[in-house]
């Protein structure tokens, strides 16, 4: 299993505070066959009325879609659309209520869109943009869920719940306790947010925030670092659509291709960001890892229409297709590998290598893959080419050419680089790639492993695996034959 599978299979054990601004989002949905006598508009003909949560809303619904527990505090007004707001958190099991803080005159927000097919017609939006006036009631809620909580999410819509003394104070009290802050942002200036650990803007409130271009990934760093020195935030998850996302700290950088193949709906990426993302901070996963969920997930939600959510499941089959389709890009000739191992070493990464048939992959293979990989940073694999196998194994080997070979190997997460040679030996991509740490079974010696003493000549280092008994490709051949 992959290092980000079993991030995945952890985000059950996160508990996530978020509070923001929830609204109600009405999907009406019918079709059009023809154009009203009275002016010159469609006439839609109401098939069904879909209710969702929205705003921070549906960031709560996409952590316990993540099967991740929720502490969810939010205002609603003393009316109708927010008795069915509240009924909605309670179907959704997102909140019964408690925590939910309910403000008298105050028009709770609901956005309806009218969809014939796949066409949105109009969006009309009923709301209240104005501060909150129970913020004491609100930072009772939060101070009551903190000690319970991973990480914390403040989802801003701009409509009056995050007040800035309410964001100054909910965050002090979160460093203070010690929790991880994500901020999905609004507005231009991101100085009230000051304290936080990431903030999550899209391109275009990136370009807002700070009056710089956010086109170029270079763009994207340069604008990041503005905010990070200007507003005291720790790193930004910039989102850019097709253009993937970009994690940005005071020194690090990291851009993640896009991964949606297709796109019918962005509203509501953001929410499955950052829930996605928080979650799996809360629970001790590193930034970049998030984010690589995170981004996943978003490449999925964005194939869906309206607001939507992301599950556990969909985001493990996403994540096996991923590394499945990935796999090839995993496979390099001998000049590539040499290149891209000296660019892992100047990142301070520890390179390993090891080699062998790999016909038929079993037990024994997996368990010596996995001990390299527990010995170095990178795990570059050697894999004897057909021919080769071939001389060294008789006529009636490989059983699997090394296309298909090649493909399994790459397609594990202990394995980063796979290099087909033709040699006997690999002794001329050892001396390519110049591992740091040379791995071998331990049915070999120091003495005979092929590359040790160039390895060692440099420091490096050689290690022997321990074998598992009875596992090996021949054998498993004899018992098929019978």
């Amino acid at each position: 299993m992959s290092d980000l599978a079993r991030h995945i299979d952890t985000l059950s054990r996160a508990n996530v505070l978020c509070l923001g601004d929830v609204m109600l989002d009405r999907f009406v949905y019918g079709s059009v066959d023809r154009v009203s006598p009275e002016a010159p508009i469609p006439v839609l003909r109401i098939t069904r009325d879909v209710p969702k949560l929205g705003g921070a809303g549906n960031v709560a619904a996409n952590l316990i879609a993540l099967d991740a527990a929720c502490r969810f505090v939010s205002v609603v007004g003393q009316d109708a659309v927010g008795a069915d707001l509240l009924a909605l958190l309670a179907r959704e099991g997102v909140s019964n209520g408690d925590s939910i803080v309910v403000e008298a005159g105050r028009q709770t927000t609901v956005k309806t869109r009218f969809i014939a097919g796949q066409q949105q017609l109009l969006r009309a939006d009923v709301e209240t943009v104005a501060p909150i006036t129970v913020a004491d009631r609100v930072l009772d809620q939060v101070e009551r869920a903190l000690p319970e909580v991973g990480g914390v999410i403040l989802s801003d819509y701009g409509k009056g719940v995050l007040t800035d003394d309410v964001v100054v104070r909910v965050i002090a009290a979160a460093r203070a306790a010690g929790k991880t802050v994500v901020v999905d942002p609004k507005g231009r200036d991101y100085r009230r947010y000051r304290g936080a650990d990431i903030v999550t803007p899209n391109r275009k409130e990136l370009m807002e925030a700070t009056g710089l271009p956010a086109h170029s990934d270079d763009e994207v760093v340069i604008a990041a670092r503005r905010l990070i020195e200007t507003c005291g935030v720790g790193a930004v998850v910039a989102t850019r659509s097709e253009q993937g996302m970009s994690v940005v700290t005071a020194d690090s950088v990291t851009h993640l291709p896009a991964e949606a193949r297709e796109v019918f709906d962005v509203s509501g990426a953001g929410d499955t960001v950052v829930a996605t993302l928080t979650a799996a901070l809360s629970v001790g996963v590193g930034l970049t890892d998030a984010a690589r969920l995170a981004n996943l997930a978003a490449g999925l939600v964005v194939g869906k229409v309206g607001t939507a959510v992301v599950r556990t499941p969909e985001l493990l089959a996403a994540l096996h297709e991923q590394e499945w389709r990935h796999g090839e890009e995993k496979v390099a000739a001998r000049d590539e590998a040499a290149e891209r191992a000296e660019r892992w070493r100047l990142r301070g990464k520890r390179v390993g290598f090891t080699n062998g048939c790999f016909d038929l992959l079993h037990p024994g293979h997996i368990s010596l893959l996995k001990q390299a990989r527990a010995a170095c940073d990178i795990l570059v694999v050697g894999l004897n080419s057909d021919e080769s196998v071939k001389r060294l194994k008789g006529e009636s080997r490989p059983v699997q050419n090394e296309t298909a070979r090649a493909t399994v190997l790459a397609s594990l997460g202990c394995v980063d680089l796979v290099v087909i040679f033709g040699e006997d030996t690999p002794e001329t991509l050892i001396h390519a790639i110049r591992p740091d740490v040379l791995v071998k079974g331990a049915d070999y010696t120091i003495a005979t492993v092929v590359g040790a003493a160039f390895v060692q000549s440099y420091g490096g280092a050689v290690v022997l695996a321990e074998l598992v008994e009875g596992q090996s490709t021949t054998n498993t051949i004899k018992r098929l034959k019978g």
